[in-house]
């Protein structure tokens, strides 16, 4: 698989165990091993959830928009809605006790008290909408738009031929040069 932005690309090789990260500006490659998950394996540093008391998930909605076109191609569309999920309390500061004073000590001046901030105003939950248009031939998303409460975000990825690509695509330029590892 190849991902390409202005500045970079990276080319995903699962057969050989490895990622290229292309830098276009400075025409480099750098080579990083890809280890193969192992099935059922905990991934290293990720945090075990535990098996009961799990709330339950909200259910997806799930709703079929049709078919449509987009720059020439026959494109399906389903939008999926995620219900909004309650936000958890704020958790507290716990409180540190006050070191007693040595006897006879002078005991310390109290200081002023300090206003609270204001806080922030509560907005109603939003749902989760993701939208996908998938074209019809190639069986890739081809326009994806996601709606959260934190913006939207929209992926556009621009239809191309279905014929197998050059192998000199997912291969380092020859004016590259191989950065070496640190």
């Amino acid at each position: 698989m190849r991902f390409d932005t202005a500045i970079a690309s990276i080319i995903s090789d699962p057969g050989s165990e490895r990622t290229i990260l292309l830098d276009h500006l400075k025409k480099e490659a750098s080579i990083f091993p890809m280890p193969l998950p192992t099935p059922g394996a905990q991934v290293p540093g990720m945090p075990q959830i535990p098996a009961a008391n799990l709330p339950k998930p909200p259910v997806m909605q799930v709703e079929d928009l049709g078919k449509s076109m987009i720059e020439g191609h026959e494109v399906e569309g389903k939008r999926y809605t995620l219900p909004a999920i309650a936000r958890p309390a704020n958790a507290q500061m716990p409180s540190t006790p006050s070191a007693p004073s040595a006897p006879g000590a002078p005991s310390a001046p109290s200081l002023p008290s300090v206003p609270k901030p204001p806080s922030m105003p509560t907005l109603p939950p939003k749902p989760n909408v993701t939208e996908v248009w998938t074209s019809v031939k190639l069986r890739a998303p081809v326009l994806t738009k996601l709606i959260t409460a934190a913006g939207e975000q929209t992926t556009y990825c621009k239809p191309t031929s279905a014929d197998e690509p050059h192998p000199s695509v997912f291969q380092i330029p020859p004016e590259y040069r191989i950065k070496s590892k640190p």
